[in-house]
C-alpha cells in the first residue's frame, strides 16, 4: 500500500506516493529520474550515493524513503545554479584532476559540501574524516583532498 510524502528536494515541494519499502535512492532514481546519485554498493559503505538530508551526508542505499517526511533532500542535480553553472566544489574537483570515471564523485562532491558546509576552512586530517565514507577506485584521493 502506498504512502504519500512531502518533502524538498533540490529546492523543490514534492509530493509523492511510495511504497513503504523504498531506499531513498530508491525514489530519487526509479520514481524520480534523477540518477546523478549512484548505486554502488548498496550496503551504505561505498558513499556513492550520498546525499544531504537537512545539510548532513547521508547514504540513500540504506535510507528509507519514508523518513524524508518534511526533510530538505539535496542530490547532486541541485547543486548547480539558476543559470547551470557547477558548484565550486565541482569546479576544483576538474581543476585539481580529481575525476576519472566519475562513479564516486556526486558522493564525494556532497560529503565535502557537508563538511565545509559545517567548517569552511577544515584540516587535511578534517578532510579526510569528512570523506571517510566515500570510496574512490580511480584518483588515490590526493587530488580530491587538495
Amino acid at each position: 500500500m502506498k504512502r504519500p510524502i512531502r518533502f524538498i528536494l533540490n529546492g523543490e515541494s514534492m509530493e509523492v506516493e511510495i511504497e513503504p519499502h523504498l531506499t531513498l535512492l530508491q525514489l530519487l532514481r526509479d520514481k524520480l529520474e534523477l540518477t546523478g546519485t549512484k548505486e554502488g554498493c548498496g550496503m551504505g559503505e561505498c558513499g556513492a550515493c550520498t546525499v544531504l538530508l537537512d545539510g548532513n551526508a547521508v547514504n540513500s542505499c540504506i535510507f528509507p524513503a519514508l523518513e524524508v517526511e518534511g526533510k530538505k533532500v539535496t542530490t547532486i542535480e541541485g547543486l548547480t545554479d539558476a543559470q547551470g553553472n557547477l558548484h565550486p566544489i565541482q569546479k576544483a574537483l576538474i581543476d585539481y584532476g580529481a575525476i576519472q570515471c566519475g562513479f564516486c564523485t556526486p558522493g564525494m562532491v556532497l560529503s565535502a559540501k557537508a563538511l565545509l558546509d559545517e567548517s569552511p576552512k577544515p584540516s587535511e586530517e578534517e578532510i579526510r574524516h569528512g570523506i571517510a565514507g566515500n570510496l574512490c577506485r580511480c584518483t588515490g584521493y590526493l587530488q580530491i583532498i587538495q
